[in-house]
């Protein structure tokens, strides 16, 4: 018990529901002495191990022999009105007994319930408790759910006693079948009509039925009951009470029942196996494995079958380290491994390409004298890196395979060369096996040996011609590809579809075209992969017109094209300025009755929105809808930036409260697009009204979002706003990249504050951010129109002097020229300035004619 107390402490576990449990039993085993115990109620055993009804039967007498022979043959032949004069007569004189005889004899469930019903049927004759339970044997076994339930319902309507063991072997039936609502009625209804008082037999297989369903409130309201009785629970009672918490996920519950059962001495391999494998299901790998590591101190061994459901789970769910480390416990424990355990964890480990530990396992399995399979051989095939490695597992295996599997080999083979990078080896290897020529001078030593060469198929083409594709050996590969019509090697769809990829890839089309039309003349049908190969490779070289005619034979041959490439062809027509031939080809598109899907209108709107046609851009919007699509978040934005940007905000309002409407979300760029253009607008105030909307929709503001406010606040003339905003923005964890800086520093110097301005600028510096040489020019010439030449000054000989400040824009140096010349004609400034136009600096920084 110490042991399993390192796995969980059981006080700390027991569920108020359990602990009531135990703590009615314990008080009610003292003070209480019902006629309800086990030691007054029945004479036969309490423990449910016999899935057979009691035998009731003793020897038969001659007559009774004779009428159960007669009445077998007569049920087992087709019945007609012939037969009904002798059935009568051998009605009058059945009993139970002769019925239970005749039952066992029917083989057939049909017949055996036909006979059943038949003698349900005569005057003065009732069935007892072993005639329906050999009934409902035979039903449960045949699966037959419906008739169960009929049969149930009979019980109670006949008002037949039942013995304790009876009704529980009745209800066991019920619960194979997972009728657990109706055994829980049946024991009811028998219970309280009198029909059966039960005992703690029929309680255990109550439980059992009602555990296969992980009904945790029943089982416990049944276990509380047996409680109130004052009966001991015995292994019997708890199995099924752990196995339902174990079904429902319940594990708390479910060690609280483990650990008593281990305190009163009732666990053994099969209750552990409950745990066990119910930990493995649930993904509980760890417990599962610690309470394998406590096996020892329970003192119980687990059986085979535990093992290997163990081994499987710990490997579905990853732990494939403690796979191996049960594996090395059942070795160990002279467990035979069969080769299932073996192949799911040589599977596993090649997925993970772990090859020391599958090559290890591979020479384990050798010297067990378990012998791999195919799939063994191809699963370490497929992951081996060292040709010494593929060898190995080829050698002396590859004789003993049937043709069959020595192909699947082969194949194996091929694949592992190519996926190890040796596809010049593969390729070799088809050649030598086919005997075609390679083309090259190789030495025949360096293929890789097989002692007898398999006849490759199309597969083994397939696997080579792939590999050489995605080499760039894309000659090789059509000249393999030809060569099969020399060895009788049939081609297939997958090679067509293969190289007309790679073909169209290189742009290639006259090749492709050569191939498609190739297979429109041989048995094989080209599919959409092989179409939409072609239309790819003219969506990427912008051929709306070959594009348009790829579409029309997919049309013919009921195929789409891919959205992916229309979409392509969409953006690069509109990027190469040709938006009309974009729109033309998708109302094309529409007339050749496909209806490009919204990702490919939404390419050709955001074209027509940057040649500045915003209302072509509109109506195609519009006509989206009109076409049985609604417009994505994606092409509302296009549109919302697109009208911001023109300065048509209220039509982009418009949009946004639609796009609302329709359900859905608008993005963080949503949003931002509207903050830029109401700032652009001049109306700032709308514009932050936004931010705060943001907030209450739950859309993060980045840091587009405060870097258009922090602009829009200073050319709004609000610089304290633009400051707090910027503190705002580093309070939410949002940092303010370069951009945000120079915007905050190029609006200060406009609202006329440099200082502040020039404090933002080294912090920059000390952030290691470079700013735009124009905003030092921004900042000389704010210093100098407020008055203060001496920054000006300053900042003027920290541009001279740093060449990478030196590269400024069109628009920066006309302010720079008058910067100087202001600089030039100021007492305080006019020497430093001189200096520097000696020095030549300031001419060659213009690049305009010498000044002053």
């Amino acid at each position: 018990m110490a042991g399993l107390c390192r796995i969980r402490r059981p006080h700390l576990l027991f569920s108020n529901s359990f602990k009531q449990l135990l703590n009615i039993w314990t008080h009610n085993n003292i003070l209480i002495q019902t006629p309800f115990t086990k030691h007054n109620l029945s004479p036969f055993s309490s423990t449910p191990t016999s899935q057979k009804p009691i035998n009731s039967l003793s020897p038969i007498s001659i007559d009774d022999s004779r009428i159960v022979d007669r009445l077998v043959h007569i049920f087992t032949k087709p019945l007609d009105s012939s037969k009904s004069q002798e059935l009568d007569e051998l009605g009058s004189k059945i009993t139970t007994f002769i019925v239970e005889f005749v039952l066992r004899k029917l083989r057939n469930w049909r017949i055996a319930h036909l006979f059943f019903n038949w003698a349900s049927n005569l005057k003065g004759y009732r069935h007892n408790c072993h005639t329906f339970n050999l009934m409902a044997e035979c039903l449960s076994g045949a699966r037959q759910i419906d008739l169960m339930r009929v049969l149930a319902n009979d019980v109670v309507k006949f008002q037949c006693y039942f013995t304790p063991r009876g009704l529980g072997f009745f209800i066991r039936c019920l619960g194979n079948q997972g009728l657990v609502k109706e055994a829980n009625e049946l024991f009811d209804q028998m219970k309280k009509s009198c029909l059966c008082v039960p005992n703690c037999f029929t309680y255990n297989c109550l439980l059992d039925a009602v555990s296969k369903a992980g009904d945790v409130g029943l089982i416990e309201l049944r276990l509380k009951e047996m409680c109130s009785y004052g009966w001991e629970l015995d292994k019997y009672a708890y199995t099924p009470v752990l196995q339902c918490y174990c079904n429902a996920g319940n594990f708390e519950n479910a060690l609280v029942v483990f650990n008593e059962m281990h305190k009163k001495g009732l666990v053994d391999a099969h209750v552990l196996s409950i745990l066990l494998v119910s930990f493995s299901k649930w993904g509980k790998v760890d417990k599962a494995f610690e309470l394998v590591e406590r096996i020892e101190d329970l003192n119980i061994s687990l059986n085979e079958k535990t093992c290997f459901v163990l081994i499987h789970g710990f490997v579905r769910e990853g732990k494939t380290d403690k796979a191996l480390q049960l594996l090395d416990k059942m070795k160990n424990l002279g467990f035979v491994l069969d080769i299932s355990v073996y192949g799911v964890l040589i599977e596993e480990l090649s997925r993970n390409k772990e090859i020391e530990k599958a090559m290890q396992l591979y020479e384990d399995m050798i010297v067990s004298g378990v012998h791999p399979d195919i799939k063994i051989l191809s699963d370490l095939m497929s992951c081996v890196r060292e040709e010494r490695d593929m060898i190995r597992i080829v050698e002396g295996r590859y004789e003993s395979l049937d043709l069959k599997a020595r192909m699947l080999l082969y194949n194996s083979v091929l694949k592992g060369l190519i996926n190890n990078g040796s596809t010049d080896k593969a390729y070799h290897l088809l050649s030598a096996s086919t005997g075609l020529d390679s083309g090259d001078d190789f030495n025949e030593d360096n293929i890789f040996p097989m002692k007898e060469l398999a006849c490759p198929n199309t597969i083994s083409f397939e696997i080579v011609i792939d590999g050489l594709c995605r080499v760039d050996r894309l000659e090789v590969a059509l000249n393999l590809f030809r060569d099969m019509d020399h060895i009788g090697c049939k081609r297939s769809v997958l090679l067509y579809n293969n190289l007309i990829d790679f073909l169209s890839r290189a742009c290639r089309l006259n090749e492709c075209y050569e191939l498609l039309d190739e297979m429109k003349q041989s048995e094989f049908q080209p599919t959409h992969y092989t179409y939409n190969s072609i239309f790819g490779c003219l969506c990427r070289q912008g051929d709306d017109a070959g594009g348009l005619a790829m579409v029309r034979e997919m049309r013919v041959h009921g195929h789409q094209p891919w959205i992916k490439y229309y979409t392509l062809l969409m953006k690069k027509l509109c990027k190469d300025g040709q938006v009309v031939k974009a729109s033309n080809f998708l109302a094309d598109m529409v007339q050749e009755g496909f209806l490009p899907d919204v990702v490919g209108y939404s390419a050709v709107i955001d074209g027509l929105v940057k040649i500045k046609q915003l209302d072509e851009a509109l109506n195609l919007f519009r006509g989206i809808c009109s076409r049985g699509y609604c417009p994505d978040v994606v092409a509302y934005n296009i549109m919302i930036n697109g009208l911001c940007k023109a300065k048509r905000v209220p039509e982009a309002q418009n949009l946004l409260d639609e796009m609302m409407d329709k359900g859905l979300i608008p993005s963080v760029v949503t949003y931002n697009s509207l903050i830029d253009g109401w700032c652009k607008n001049g109306d700032v105030d709308r514009a932050i009204s936004y931010l705060t909307r943001m907030n209450v929709k739950e859309r993060e503001p980045n840091v587009i979002t405060y870097t258009t406010l922090i602009d829009g606040l200073c050319n709004a003339g609000k610089p304290s706003d633009a400051i707090s905003l910027l503190v705002k923005m580093e309070a939410n964890g949002c940092s303010p990249n370069r951009i945000t800086f120079m915007a905050l520093i190029s609006g200060l110097c406009k609202c006329r504050k440099p200082d502040d301005a020039l404090i933002y600028l080294q912090e920059m510096e000390r952030k290691d951010m470079k700013p735009d040489p124009s905003i030092y020019i921004v900042l000389i010439d704010a210093f100098i129109k407020n008055m203060n030449p001496n920054e000006a000054c300053d900042l003027l000989q920290k541009v001279v002097h740093d060449e990478s400040l030196q590269d400024l824009n069109i628009k920066s140096r006309p302010i720079l020229k008058e910067a100087i010349r202001s600089l030039s004609a100021d007492p305080m400034t006019s020497s430093h300035v001189k200096i520097l136009l000696e020095e030549g600096h300031l001419t060659a920084l213009c690049n305009v004619c010498e000044i002053g």
